[in-house]
């Protein structure tokens, strides 16, 4: 998509829709420079008692009084950078909706026409490589950003490319991606500056990644360790670790889900999309530190060689785990990760994965989990997070939940009990990590909707690969 700036006035705009930010206290001053349009229109958002929240959207003819054929209203809420970079989502969804090929937006003040190029591609964006028949409504091809500064315009498009690429990792179907797919994908990260590194079955399993090996064994398919290692130009101000969850699809093991919780879960790989996603992004960006990215790639399947209660796992940093539930499985394959990343030397390690049922009830579908006992480390995270409008909040990380885990054979368990699941699970991930400071984001609400939610159309929505790329670049 172009995207152009202009400082005409929105009366003499050619384009397919215009779309115009408003809240309702500011109704009369956004739309009162459409002249007798905008009054007819002022009208009629009263008539429809817009109220101008995050979220809501107005779509009305321009009976040729403009060279835009359409208006669309959309609300500003309270102008936070969050609320801002929703209307213009949204804007980019209804567009998609339409088909309009241009479009301009003014949203006033607060949000750079970069800013807006990213979120409008976040809501204009559709997965439809399966239809039979292609869409007659094609992606906008032009943006027309009015009254806004250009803002970092590499780094947008950047981050949209990110997000692209993880949205299609996750909402490819199982049988096309897999292990040794998404590791194929991965590969094509390479560059001057990054490595892909792509462990096969034989060699996690000499390095003594139990946990890889005992969610993977269940499958056909054999599972992969992808390591992608970016290195800057200059000399790095520090060196930073990424993990990803990557259970391409997630059946429960012999803890088997029902058909109902099981039907979208090829998006338990949403977090290794993410931290691919993000080092997608890096590659454009080029920051000056130094960036390891794991992803545990496996499928968690039911076959005859499947994982089974009670069993021991031997992992990567010599701990015992006993399994009591083979659905607590994203954990394992983070575990090994968690350790290698530690071994390697990395300064900060951040993880991130669909981890939790827990987590989405108590935060709902809006927002991540972030679990750390480094403060700087989570207000480096929570900063990135509101500069993206991506939403994150900090959990609790409560050391004597940790009893919960205590195994009777093993050193630790995979499960706690009914209560405090996401922080049980956080804590069991924290058993791997020795040395860097860490941070564990869980998205299970946030990175798959299974129908059009907020600007995004169903399917994954690329959670996080804003927010830790500026993490990255600003670290």
């Amino acid at each position: 998509m172009n995207t152009t700036l202009s400082d005409a006035p929105l009366t003499q705009i050619p384009c397919e829709i215009l779309v115009i930010g408003v809240s309702k206290e500011h109704l009369q001053d956004a739309l009162s420079p459409l002249g007798s349009l905008g009054a007819d229109l002022i009208t009629a958002a009263e008539e429809e008692e817009f109220q101008g929240n995050e979220g809501e959207s107005l779509l009305f003819p321009s009976y040729g009084r403009l060279p835009a054929g359409r208006v669309v209203l959309v609300g500003r809420g309270e102008g936070s950078m969050a609320e801002l970079m929703s209307a213009a989502g949204t804007a980019g969804y209804l567009a998609r909706e339409r088909g309009a090929s241009t479009v301009a937006i003014s949203l006033g003040q607060g949000i750079t026409a970069a800013q807006i190029h990213q979120s409008f591609l976040e809501g204009n964006y559709r997965f439809d490589q399966y239809k039979q028949s292609k869409p007659t409504k094609p992606p906008t091809e032009t943006l027309i950003v009015v009254g806004a500064d250009l803002g970092d315009m590499d780094t947008a498009k950047a981050v949209s490319a990110g997000q692209f690429f993880a949205r299609d990792m996750v909402n490819e179907p199982a049988a096309a991606l897999y292990p040794e797919s998404m590791a194929t994908l991965a590969q094509g990260l390479a560059s001057d500056q990054i490595t892909v590194d792509i462990w096969d079955e034989e060699r996690i399993r000499a390095a003594g990644m139990g946990g890889i090996i005992g969610v993977g064994q269940g499958s056909a398919r054999p599972p992969r360790l992808i390591h992608c290692h970016y290195r800057p130009k200059t000399p790095a101000k520090k060196t930073l670790g990424l993990v990803g969850k990557g259970v391409t699809f997630d059946a429960g093991g012999l803890s088997i889900k029902p058909s109902s919780g099981m039907l979208t879960m090829r998006c338990d790989m949403g977090g290794g999309a993410t931290v691919l996603g993000v080092m997608r992004a890096i590659r454009d960006i080029q920051p000056d530190v130094e960036v390891h990215a794991f992803v545990g790639a496996v499928e968690n399947m039911t076959g005859g060689n499947a994982m089974k209660l009670g069993d021991i796992l031997s992992m990567y940093n010599g701990k015992r785990v006993e399994v009591h539930n083979t659905d607590a499985e994203g954990r394992l394959v983070m575990a090994d990760c968690l350790a290698l990343a530690s071994e390697i030397g990395v300064d900060q390690v951040v993880d991130v994965a669909t981890l939790t049922g827990a987590c989405v009830v108590a935060l709902g579908e809006d927002y991540a989990g972030l679990f750390t006992e480094a403060n700087d480390l989570a207000g480096a995270i929570l900063d990135s997070a509101d500069h993206a409008g991506e939403g994150v909040w900090r959990m609790p990380l409560h050391q004597r939940y940790k009893k919960k885990l205590k195994a009777e054979w093993g050193d630790i368990k995979n499960l706690g009990d009914r209560w405090g699941g996401a922080i049980t699970a956080a804590l069991f991930l924290s058993e791997f990590v020795d040395g860097p400071e860490w941070a564990h984001l869980d998205i299970a609400g946030p990175a798959f909707h299974e129908s059009k939610h907020r600007h995004y159309a169903s399917g994954a929505t690329g959670t996080l690969v804003a927010t830790l790329t500026h993490w990255i670049a600003n670290s």
